[in-house]
């Protein structure tokens, strides 16, 4: 049975990303940093033959480093990886920044968050995958790329930047049975990140789509779960949209 390890597992739409991982069959470790109730919650419902959560703060090498060893030990091998966690950041356009009112340190924040959270996590397995000669890494990104409706500056960038770090790794280390995807989801209805968007924008966006929906965390969970299977197996490098049709590549 192969396992795979959700950093920010324990809610949203990492919570949906774990649980159509356990519906595929896979073993799961449900990485949190202070959401300890809702994760052992979910080690209760799956079991604790399938499941193992791990408090961690995946912008610590250290922290990361403890997390694989733990998973390991308890599983036997870590298979697929799954970068969600999101660090610090609300999708609330009321409060958003114009690019002249942002600093570098609101950057860095969110390019720590996102590609260092992403670079610990993907190099602590790394050297198993190759052992492996297989392995799966899929990180989260967004259709802000295609379509920047709200001008999220410091968020998209660093999607952005974790695009390239998912492509490289893909162009590297594909010889060696090692793929690396993004999936971007439009604005999730609704998750802790998007708590704060009003109806009104919601009703915009799926009035906008050609699916004239609005993309919710089980629709993505699946293309995840699709991606770490044996089907996808041909995939790599790729971000694929998961957005109703709101942007299309």
């Amino acid at each position: 049975m192969k396992t795979v390890l959700v950093t920010g597992g324990a809610r949203g739409l990492g919570k949906e990303i774990v649980t159509a991982m356990h519906d595929k069959g896979f073993n799961v470790v449900i990485n949190y940093n202070k959401s300890k109730a809702a994760a052992e919650e979910l080690v209760q419902q799956f079991g604790e033959d399938k499941a193992l959560a791990y408090q961690a703060d995946v912008t610590n090498r250290e922290a990361v480093d403890e997390m694989v060893k733990a998973a390991v030990d308890q599983f036997g091998s870590i298979d697929v990886v799954v970068n969600n966690a999101l660090i610090g950041f609300k999708f609330d356009p009321s409060t958003q920044k114009s690019f002249k009112d942002l600093s570098w340190e609101d950057y860095a924040q969110q390019i720590d968050g996102t590609m260092k959270a992403s670079f610990n996590v993907s190099q602590s397995v790394i050297n198993q995958f190759i052992e492996q000669q297989d392995g799966a890494i899929i990180s989260i990104g967004t259709n802000l790329f295609q379509n920047p409706v709200v001008p999220y500056h410091e968020y998209t960038s660093a999607k952005a930047g974790l695009l390239g770090m998912m492509r490289n790794i893909a162009s590297e280390l594909g010889q060696h049975g090692i793929r690396a995807n993004m999936v971007s989801g439009g604005l999730l209805k609704t998750t802790d990140a998007s708590s704060v968007t009003t109806p009104e924008v919601f009703e915009l966006i799926a009035n906008s789509t050609p699916l004239r929906k609005v993309t919710t965390p089980t629709d993505v969970a699946n293309m995840v779960a699709y991606l770490a299977s044996d089907e996808a197996k041909g995939v790599t490098g790729q971000n694929i949209t998961v957005d109703g049709g709101l942007t299309m590549n």
